[in-house]
């Protein structure tokens, strides 16, 4: 059975055993880092490949460790090495960035040696990521969704639409307002933060209501939707 005491503590000259455990741990971390990543993941885009690189990433950041070791010029010679490589695929969900960084993280601690600091660190992170995955921390928005609708130029309707915007909407504005077909209708824009968002489809349905409204549509603001 494999002794966690004898092994080295600095990556210098490191053996066989010691390197391979390092290597081991990293793709065991990972993999956890990997897994709450996929479990607690909300976007639409989701990638196979991003987890794998994820675990993978691990693994190639403590290899480079153990190869460094202490040697300044071994570091020097990877740095320079790595400055070749351009990285061009685009994250631009700053959460998978994170998960990226943390998982070459716990590469990095176990190949430098560093085992308490890379598991305390992954189990505190995963615990992290699912609490605020589980809570809705974050989650405050000023407005639901984009309410769009066209209505005559004159005053008709106009204070029934107001009605029922105070019945079902905490908040609400103007945010567009454009004149179609020769002046004759107006073509509107509000932002809207309902007072219940089960009652969406009943909040349409007395809009509609409106003789003189044509062409009303809610567009609903989602998190996970990316543009």
């Amino acid at each position: 059975m494999l002794d966690l005491l004898t092994l080295q503590t600095t990556s210098a000259n490191s053996s066989v055993i010691g390197a391979l455990y390092a290597i081991m741990l990293a793709f065991v971390l990972s993999c956890a880092i990997a897994i709450v990543y996929e479990r607690t993941f909300n976007g639409l885009s989701y990638s196979r490949n991003f987890v794998q690189a994820m675990i993978l990433g691990s693994i190639v950041a403590a290899m480079v460790m153990q190869a460094i070791g202490d040697n300044l010029a071994r570091g020097l010679g990877i740095l320079g090495a790595l400055a070749i490589i351009r990285f061009r695929t685009p994250l631009r969900d700053p959460r998978d960035i994170i998960f990226i960084f943390a998982s070459v993280g716990v590469g990095l601690a176990c190949g430098v040696f560093g085992y308490a600091i890379a598991t305390i660190g992954t189990a505190f992170f995963c615990l992290a990521a699912i609490f605020l995955y589980i809570t809705p921390f974050g989650q405050q928005r000023y407005f639901d969704g984009l309410l769009r609708f066209n209505m005559p130029s004159g005053a008709s309707g106009r204070e029934k639409l107001e009605g029922i915007m105070r019945e079902y909407c905490k908040s609400f504005a103007l945010v567009t307002l454009r004149e179609t077909t020769q002046r004759e209708r107006l073509d509107l824009a509000y932002h809207v933060k309902l007072r219940n968002a089960k009652s969406k489809e009943e909040f349409v349905d007395k809009i509609r209501g409106i003789e003189s409204l044509r062409d009303v549509n809610l567009m609903l603001q989602e998190t996970t939707v990316e543009v």
